[in-house]
Parts: structure tokens; C-alpha cells; sequence
């Protein structure tokens, strides 16, 4: 079907891949991220604390594999994406780079892969792991791909964190932190959507994401927050 005069296909893709992200109910985040931008394939991972490291959907047994790399070496473009918390771009591992991740490379290129895009995946103050896009030809991404998959990826983010929080709180013994059961939880959670410029429910989610990776309750990370030891930005 030819394309009508003021469409924009790439962004109908990344608004459709963003609509199946919110909705997700299950595992696979991989095949909107896919979609999005028509690559081989994606995967999505946790990396370090304070959710651990491990693989949470991949769209092929390659992709499976490229992040088993990665994790077993503690290296490779998603460990730089989240160093760093900006996208890291493969997109020719045959012709050479890799001087940062000399044994990921190494083992990339055993594989034949071609590309490899990593998106960092964090929220607020808390670090969650990374998104991978790759391809076994070379492939680069075009500057509006790489905005619309760092969008995706904050999409992702949240819900990884929320998922996250959700589990912590079935096995917590103790009362449940919710956004109404402490007067402090309230005005903390005011202060961090007013520093970030959110709504109230993306700002306890940052609240509770500060809290859940430092180990704390989120009444006193509240309280901290109130008092100005902790930046509401977070």
C-alpha cells in the first residue's frame, strides 16, 4: 500500500510498539521492541543491583545466547549503556571495535553477529539493566530510531520496576508501603513530582524504586526527602 502524503510509518510503529509495552501483561517484551524498527532481534535484561542479573525475554536462542556473553563476562554494550545511561552502538562487530569489551567482542564475532544497539534501562536514581537490538548483517540505527527506542526503553523500564516492586511486596511481612497509608509518603511523593516535572504515580514509583534499591522502607527514604538529605530528583 503506498504511503499517504503526512503519515509517518516509523512513528505509527514506535506509538504501537509503546501502546503493547504498557498493556504488557506477560514476559515478552521483546517482540514490540522488534517490531518497532523491524530487526532480527531483541532482548531484555536485568544487570546487577538491585533486581540481579538475567535475561527476561529474548526473541531467539542467539539472543538468548548474545546476553548468557554478557553476563557471564560483565561486559559488553548493555553493562556500557547502563554505566553510562546512553545508548551504546555495535553496528558492524565484523569490522572491528570492542576496545572497551575486548572478550565480549571476541565472542560476538565467533557468533557471526553483525550489529548489536544497547539501550540503558534505569529509573530515577535506580539502575535496572539494558535493552539489545541486533542483527546478524551490519545495521545502524538512524537518529530517529535511536530516540524512539530510548523512548520504548523508558517504557520498559517502569515496567520491569513495577514488577519488581510487586514481588517485593508479596513476600514483605511487614504493612505495605502504599501511596495513602503515611502522611509522609504524600508530601514526599509531591516534592519528587514537582522536582521532575511527573505525575503523582510516576513519582511513587521513583519513590518506592529509590527505596527498594537501597534497601530501605519507603517511609523513611520519605522522611529523608522531606528533610532535604535526599535530592527529590532522586
Amino acid at each position: 500500500m503506498p504511503t499517504t502524503a503526512g503519515s509517518d510509518p516509523l512513528g505509527e510503529a514506535f506509538a504501537l510498539a509503546a501502546a503493547r509495552l504498557t498493556a504488557a501483561a506477560g514476559d515478552d517484551l521483546c517482540s514490540p521492541l522488534r517490531a518497532a524498527i523491524s530487526i532480527p532481534g531483541a532482548v531484555v535484561s536485568t544487570l546487577g543491583s538491585p533486581m540481579g542479573s538475567q535475561t527476561v525475554c529474548a526473541s531467539t536462542t542467539l539472543g538468548a545466547r548474545i546476553d548468557e556473553i554478557q553476563i557471564d563476562l560483565g561486559e559488553g554494550p548493555s553493562w556500557e549503556a547502563l554505566r553510562t545511561r546512553r545508548p551504546v552502538a555495535a553496528s558492524d562487530l565484523q569490522a572491528g571495535g570492542g576496545a572497551l569489551w575486548p572478550g565480549a567482542w571476541d565472542a560476538f564475532r565467533e557468533l557471526e553477529l553483525g550489529a548489536l544497539h544497547a539501550f540503558p534501562l534505569f529509573a530515577g536514581s535506580v539502575d535496572i539493566g539494558s535493552i539489545s537490538l541486533y542483527s546478524p548483517v551490519a545495521r545502524e540505527l538512524s537518529s530517529d530510531e535511536i530516540d524512539g527506542v530510548t523512548g520504548l526503553a523508558a517504557i520498559v523500564s517502569g515496567v520491569l520496576l513495577r514488577r519488581a516492586l510487586d514481588r517485593a511486596d508479596e513476600v514483605d511481612e511487614q504493612p505495605a508501603d502504599g501511596p495513602y497509608s503515611r502522611r509522609e509518603v504524600h508530601q514526599a511523593t509531591g516534592m519528587v513530582a514537582a522536582r521532575n516535572g511527573i505525575g503523582v504515580d510516576d513519582a511513587l514509583l521513583l519513590l518506592r524504586g529509590h527505596a527498594y534499591a537501597a534497601g530501605r522502607p519507603v517511609r523513611e527514604v520519605a522522611a529523608d526527602v522531606i528533610a532535604r538529605r535526599i535530592d527529590p530528583s532522586l
